[in-house]
């Protein structure tokens, strides 16, 4: 079979709807300029990234008129502003989205060819930003996307980091970690912008004068900014995610000249600086490091002072202030804290307020709340922040005074409501007694925030059950759902574009922004011709997923067997345990009879785990040499293949998620808030086999329960279970094929250099086990049989397949948006088109 190349697809497709602003002449001019005179002119011969710069510089050419224009917009009207605030953005490479966003793909693709370039080799050459360890970081690259789309002014506000999430190697079967140097090279679309470097404070001490407390003696470090440009989908809006940067103090103390300390004095400066170096890849996992408080203090201090700028001036580029009250300040700013990262975002706006702005208390605690929102994104109790008192008070000691005063006064609030319950203002304090003292940062943003959101109607309801009862009693307002999405054009139209073109010529280009018109398709999910055209493209991005594996592992894969993936980072909770011991099984029965019929099956797992998280990496290390054993086994031959993919990243899940038959969503009912890779692979047409857990109870509500593989306990059962107590030797005993498999694990079957290495794991499963894998074993091995004899009637497989695509568009990002922007930020988001730089406004 014949596969066309991506760049083919996308000159069939070139957007549909959008015409290309300049011609290919035009664009073939300014990328030979960019070669000739920015990039080469003391070079007589051009690298292939000097070619990808003047192609990323060409581009951005585009962005720029369209970004001051849309910013002068904003002055102009001085509508209310959304800032995002988040640790993390999982980018990903920038070209092909900002080529799609601005329309001038097919434009390009075009004058590229003419030149004799291969657009694709030079995206190739495009680093990922890296700056998120997983689902929260790329959400809020998906957000911003939106943000645009739907014209709100928004600015994403979050930290340059030098090295990113870590490049994961696999050596000898186990992760090994190496820095993300994703700017060795630069990076072309960012723009620093020196003139707004920004004082950030750490330390002193705080005294009392007569115009009242003031924070003095501090060290200070400067926020530098880097701006990034975002495009919204063809509507010429550019918004801005501003980056900041650790800069050291410009002085020096000329006493080291004198004492020969020179050289210390400068080696110093890295200390501050140190603070924007690396992005910490614990997720899902609490450590107090100081350096991470600093981390999360700095983006916010640094993003406060520029909110506030912002809202005293009005004129574009001016810094004269014209507001000097700060009553209307509700009214023209929203923030939004994604997770308690940015939590320090409320002492710090009401540090400010009271004593740099001379706000009374009262006053200035109410614009607080009424300006800031929480989004909370996992129950797990190893999660939530938990700052030590001491640390805060060293680091941050007028926070710390603001933090008790704000606990003093809300605990006289909730004894006013439940008079004499000391349980309940013990599990409502902001401060935490038990062992050392320690601030409950999701406490404190719940008090600080008007709105309180989780990402998944399951996930909203736990939280108002479990552990934010309390506060879900005194304030049932706050607490909201914003069910979280994905960006259409990014995990569709950009990494899909043989589906895409299917789509556009059944229903037109709409779904592209209104992602909910993809329902039009299910008038079709029964009709062969189209199920052959789907099925189709899914052979075409599977044949082209095998090549790649072949060329970066060795291992050549059955492009007619199931492709099964499991994409997400490891951890206990998504149990990629349960998958490995789904894959045993299957090599068990083929073991027991080769000549058995058996659907040719290659399972995918893919993920980073922790640095310091050893059981995860036990579970990368057991993945790898199960599939070892199973892909050199000569019984098996193409029936069964595992493969861990090493260093997962978003340029490679553009390629992952359309060539999927198969999403592993297994996490134990009741534990993943949400999940937005079970989206991206049900918009690009696999099928989920999965829990009644985070999104997937309403990716069933939309796509019909017959139209996925549900298995397991519910959140009730879970809950059932662990009351009456989680003992795994009772499914261990009653399953021959369960009890084999933990016996080979145990036994160093699958390690017989060295039989104990995954003891540990067994053991695990046994006896310590939080997520009872084992209790949910046999319901799984019965999905995963019925998944394996559906896969054999390719009608059946397809009407399923495009019901799923036709049930997807509930969980677009442009969908998550607009709900915040109207139930929670107060803005309305508009669908109408900016002019264009050459137009007349």
């Amino acid at each position: 079979m014949s596969v066309q190349t991506d760049s083919e697809k996308r000159k069939q497709i070139s957007v549909r709807g959008i015409v290309a602003v300049e011609n290919v002449t035009e664009v073939k001019k300014a990328f030979n300029r960019h070669v000739h005179y920015t990039l080469v002119k003391d070079r007589n011969v051009a690298t292939p990234r000097d070619y990808y710069f003047a192609l990323a510089h060409t581009v951005r050419d585009h962005l720029v008129s369209r970004w001051i224009r849309t910013q002068q917009y904003y002055y102009e009207k001085d509508p209310k502003r959304v800032y995002y605030l988040s640790l993390e953005y999982y980018m990903g490479r920038s070209l092909q989205n900002t080529m799609i966003n601005l329309g001038i793909q097919g434009t390009v693709d075009e004058a590229l060819y003419q030149l004799g370039l291969d657009i694709e080799e030079l995206e190739e050459l495009e680093e990922d930003a890296g700056l998120g360890n997983g689902g929260l970081g790329r959400l809020a690259a998906c957000f911003l996307d939106s943000m645009a789309t739907l014209g709100l002014a928004a600015y994403g506000y979050g930290i340059r980091y030098e090295y990113g999430i870590f490049a994961q190697k696999i050596e000898n079967g186990e992760q090994q970690e190496e820095p993300d140097d994703w700017l060795r090279y630069g990076n072309p679309w960012e723009k620093a912008r020196p003139e707004f470097m920004l004082p950030v404070n750490f330390y002193g001490r705080v005294v009392d004068t007569p115009q009242g407390k003031k924070w003095v003696d501090t060290q200070v470090v400067f926020a530098m900014p880097y701006d990034n440009p975002i495009p919204g989908y063809n509507n010429n809006v550019v918004n801005t995610l501003r980056l900041w940067s650790a800069k050291s103090p410009i002085d020096f103390n000329l006493k080291f000249f004198n004492s020969g300390d020179y050289i210390q004095a400068v080696l110093d400066r890295n200390v501050a600086e140190n603070i924007s170096r690396v992005l910490y890849p614990n997720d899902n996992f609490f450590e107090g490091k100081e350096l991470r408080l600093r981390q999360e203090y700095f983006m916010c201090a640094a993003t406060l002072q520029d909110i506030i700028r912002r809202y005293k001036a009005s004129k574009f580029g001016c810094r004269d202030a014209v507001r000097t009250t700060f009553e209307s300040l509700p009214e023209k700013v929203a923030i939004q804290l994604n997770d308690t990262h940015p939590a320090l975002a409320i002492p710090e706006l009401l540090r400010i307020l009271l004593d740099i702005e001379n706000v009374p208390y009262d006053e200035a605690w109410n614009l607080v709340v009424k300006c800031c929102a929480y989004t909370n994104h996992t129950v797990l109790p190893e999660a939530l922040e938990r700052w030590p008192c001491s640390m805060l008070e060293n680091v941050l000691p007028r926070h710390m005074q603001l933090i008790y005063h704000i606990n003093f006064l809300h605990l006289q609030e909730v004894q006013k409501r439940w008079p004499g319950d000391m349980d309940r203002m013990r599990r409502m304090s902001l401060i935490e007694e038990e062992g050392e003292k320690r601030v409950n940062m999701a406490n404190l943003c719940v008090v600080g925030s008007h709105a309180v959101n989780g990402v998944a109607a399951i996930h909203s309801d736990i939280l108002k059950k479990t552990i934010f009862r309390d506060f879900f009693e005194m304030w049932p307002e706050k607490f909201q759902n914003k069910t979280n999405g994905i960006t259409p054009r990014r995990w569709l139209l950009l990494c899909n574009p043989g589906l895409s073109d299917l789509n556009c010529d059944k229903i037109g280009d709409e779904w592209t922004v209104h992602l909910e018109k993809l329902q039009q398709l299910k008038r079709w999910a029964k009709d062969p011709a189209f199920q052959r055209a789907v099925m189709k493209v899914k052979q075409e991005n599977k044949l082209r997923l095998a090549a790649l594996i072949e060329r970066d592992t060795g291992i050549k894969i059955n492009p007619a067997s199931m492709f099964d993936l499991q994409v997400k980072r490891i951890h206990e909770y998504k149990r990629q345990l349960l998958n490995i011991l789904h894959v045993i099984t299957l090599y068990n029965r083929i073991k027991r009879d080769p000549q058995a019929a058996i659907t040719p099956r290659t399972v995918m797992i893919r993920g980073k785990a922790a640095p310091g998280f050893y059981i995860a990496k036990q579970m990368i290390a057991l993945a790898c040499a199960v599939g070892n054993t199973v892909n050199n086994d000569p019984d098996v031959g193409d029936k069964l293949k595992l493969i861990f993919l090493e260093n997962y990243r978003v340029s490679l899940a553009e390629r992952i998620m359309p060539a999927a038959d198969l999403s592993e969503q297994i996490s134990t009912a009741g534990t993943e808030a949400s999940g937005t890779g079970n989206m991206k692979f049900m918009l690009n047409g696999a099928l989920t086999i999965g829990t009644m857990d985070g999104a997937n109870v309403e990716m069933a509500e939309e796509a019909g329960e017959n139209n996925m593989f549900i298995f397991g306990m519910r959140v009730d059962d879970v809950e059932a279970l662990q009351k009456r107590g989680y003992n795994a030797y009772e499914y261990y005993e009653r399953s021959p094929e369960l009890r084999q498999c933990i016996e080979q694990i145990r036994s160093g079957f699958f390690s017989p250099e060295a039989p104990g290495k995954f003891a540990h794991l067994a053991d695990v499963l046994l006896h310590h086990d939080r997520f009872l894998h084992l209790a949910d074993y046999d319901a799984y091995i019965q999905a995963q049989d019925k998944v394996a004899a559906v896969y054999q009637n390719p009608a059946k497989w397809a009407e399923m397949v495009i019901e799923n695509i036709a049930s997807s568009g509930k969980f677009s990002s442009d969908r998550t948006i607009a709900e915040y922007a109207r139930e929670i930020w107060g803005v309305e988001p508009s669908w109408e088109k900016l002019p264009a730089p050459h137009e007349s406004a």
